[in-house]
């Protein structure tokens, strides 16, 4: 008796644990997501119908669009292929597409950059690859840089050139991008790099040189950071400016150190490599030397490759 007793003690507690089991957890109320637009339905891992624009569908029945701007409503007129619309991007920005050749004006119209808070970030003039005066489709590249954004989400804007000014001329191909890296003010610095410019010294007085402003992450070792600027070369930008640069592609920064108000530079080899006449070498002294003379702390510099001060940068 006492046994049978056990046992339906036993298949009672296991028909409790059974029910507590299976009907339970459908009394705890699940978290609830809250969706209110394309990005948070694809964050939430819904359902996404791969159209374009790509739309994204909740469990319970909502359908968002993906902002695409007014890239459809523009795709007789200019087309984008690189980047595409909410795709991430960083400086330096190669863009790539096609315009109507009425598009353009003079074979180029602007493109900018802006942060979600309208502020532009970069401006580019992307250049018809084949004969502009056409009203076929005419394939155009660029490189745009831009400084440091504030906000992840961005807008690229390519405008059609109204040289007019007239309000009923102008016309625009705006989308959405995000940025990869996105940095608060208070942690940019804004630095120079010196380079020669053809414009602002037509007779190229060799070691004459000019700044462009560069913004960089806020770092302790500013002045390396401004010299690595420099060796980066001029932008797209500034090359149309008439700015360039008399130093090799590929030079290496190995050392630095300031002391006293010495700063002592070192370089490899491939500072004076095929470096040919007085005028260039001079020119890459300059860059050098103004670029870490623009800080208080220098007030002489010293030039070294491999460690060797002697017989270096030779005409």
């Amino acid at each position: 008796m006492n046994k049978k007793i056990i046992y339906v003690f036993i298949l009672l507690i296991i028909a409790i644990i059974i029910l507590l089991v299976t009907i339970w957890p459908h009394r705890i109320p699940s978290p609830t997501i809250v969706v209110e637009n394309f990005n948070e339905c694809l964050k939430a891992g819904y359902y996404i119908e791969e159209s374009f624009p790509r739309k994204c569908k909740t469990p319970n029945g909502k359908v968002f669009t993906e902002d695409i701007g007014n890239t459809l409503d523009k795709i007789n007129l200019i087309r984008v292929t690189v980047p595409r619309p909410n795709q991430e991007v960083e400086s330096p920005l190669i863009i790539e597409g096609e315009a109507r050749g009425y598009w353009y004006f003079e074979a180029s119209f602007p493109i900018k950059i802006f942060d979600e808070n309208g502020k532009l970030l970069g401006l580019t003039i992307a250049q018809a690859k084949n004969e502009w005066m056409t009203e076929n489709f005419v394939p155009f590249s660029t490189e745009l840089d831009f400084s440091f954004p504030a906000t992840e989400l961005g807008a690229l804007v390519l405008e059609k050139d109204n040289p007019s000014g007239l309000p009923e001329n102008s016309d625009e191909l705006r989308f959405p991008v995000y940025f990869k890296k996105v940095v608060s003010p208070e942690n940019i610095i804004k630095v120079n790099a010196y380079f020669n410019n053809d414009r602002l010294d037509p007779e190229y007085s060799c070691n004459k040189v000019f700044p462009v402003e560069r913004e960089i992450i806020k770092t302790q070792a500013v002045a390396r950071a401004a010299l690595e600027e420099l060796l980066n070369g001029p932008t797209t930008k500034e090359k149309s400016e008439g700015f360039g640069t008399s130093i090799n592609p590929g030079v290496v920064i190995q050392s630095l150190t300031i002391d006293d108000g010495i700063a002592k530079v070192d370089f490899n080899e491939q500072l004076e490599f095929q470096v040919g006449g007085s005028c260039r070498v001079a020119a890459i002294s300059a860059q050098i030397r103004e670029t870490l003379k623009q800080f208080p702390t220098v007030k002489k510099v010293i030039i070294s490759i491999d460690g060797r001060t002697e017989d270096i940068l030779q005409p």
